[in-house]
């Protein structure tokens, strides 16, 4: 059984008004209004596909937000949603590696992401066995080449795959596919899900 896990809000904790407040102290804009512009619409889904630069991102979104960010400010804002590692989910993880299992993570993110987490959490990124990012891939979920990318790099079968997210969108086009999927809700349902799994392997 190959085990593909999501990053955001499965192994890690994500808080997105935490940017906002950030962009709206440092650029001096009132975060009501940093708020009604913000949306993770098409510039973050073309960043998470690789279309576009660090750097054209961040001006696009502080055109989106109507704010007036340096680079450095638009980033020390868009590193600040990660609020730390879920350890329940690492445990895990760890465990199904030192069972001999194959463990992957699957994400939509970015550059800036990733190079942070590198930096501030490596035992984060160090948990798998290999880390399937959608700007290197150029392609993000719910698009099911992307899952088709995985298994086909893998060389495993869709039924013998478990992915987990916490996104119903990503887990009902796993699922379409065949896969095994579990919609990430807590550690708990996370080991049921495994044990089901295991039971078809």
């Amino acid at each position: 059984m190959l085990y593909i896990f999501d990053l955001g809000n499965v192994i890690v904790n994500l808080d997105f008004t935490r940017a906002l407040g950030v962009w709206s102290n440092l650029s001096g804009s009132p975060l009501a209004h940093v708020q009604q512009h913000f949306q993770l619409g098409s510039q973050v889904e073309r960043h998470e596909r690789g279309e576009i630069s660090d750097e054209q991102f961040a001006q696009a979104l502080c055109d989106e937000l109507e704010v007036n960010l340096s680079y450095p400010q638009f980033v020390s804002g868009w590193q600040s949603i990660f609020t730390g590692v879920n350890q329940p989910v690492l445990s895990v993880i760890k465990r199904l590696r030192d069972e001999g299992y194959r463990v992957v993570i699957l994400s939509n993110t970015n550059q800036i992401h990733t190079e942070f987490l590198a930096e501030q959490y490596p035992e984060l990124i160090g948990a798998a066995d290999h880390c399937y990012f959608s700007h290197h891939i150029g392609l993000r979920k719910p698009d099911t080449a992307i899952y088709h990318h995985v298994l086909d790099a893998e060389g495993v079968a869709p039924e013998q795959a478990l992915f987990v997210d916490d996104l119903f969108e990503n887990i009902e086009a796993a699922a379409q596919l065949g896969m095994h999927t579990y919609l990430y809700q807590d550690a708990d349902g996370l080991e049921a899900a495994i044990q089901r799994a295991g039971n078809f392997s």
